[in-house]
């Protein structure tokens, strides 16, 4: 199976301008953990909640007046849709991400996640090993 079977193409995403608080309302009303910046039709980078706490808020940062650019990750980690699922499974594990951009270039596509993986029978052992993976990376982190 191919990474475009699988991700969603419904994209929630947002300007490098815009605030963090903004990013941190869309983050709760649509309960995910990740959003894709995106300006001029083009993906320049990500911001988690775990951006959003460790860059703005534990850093003294009044995230009204923060804007994304300053607080979201650069380094882009993304798949193409015509990448095989284990292919994503395998950089989910290797960045210790659960979620990852889908681009055709640098035009953001759609976003395929770790659920999006284990909801496909052919793919739920990947996706249990690849959270396995995950975990252990965050463990080690701490």
């Amino acid at each position: 199976m191919q990474v475009k079977e699988v991700m969603s193409r419904r994209i929630i995403a947002i300007s490098p301008e815009e605030t963090v608080a903004v990013a941190a309302r869309l983050l709760s009303q649509h309960n995910i953990g990740a959003l894709p910046v995106c300006s001029g039709g083009q993906l320049r980078g990500m911001v988690t909640d775990r951006d959003i706490v460790l860059r703005c808020v534990a850093a003294g940062q009044d995230p009204g007046q923060t804007p994304v650019q300053a607080v979201m990750t650069r380094r882009l980690i993304t798949v193409a849709p015509e990448d095989p699922l284990p292919i994503a499974a395998q950089l989910m594990a290797q960045e210790q991400v659960r979620r990852l951009p889908v681009a055709q270039g640098r035009r953001l596509v759609g976003m395929v996640s770790l659920a999006d993986l284990a909801a496909q029978p052919a793919c739920a052992m990947e996706a249990a090993g690849t959270l396995a993976e995950i975990s252990a990376g965050l463990l080690h982190r701490t």
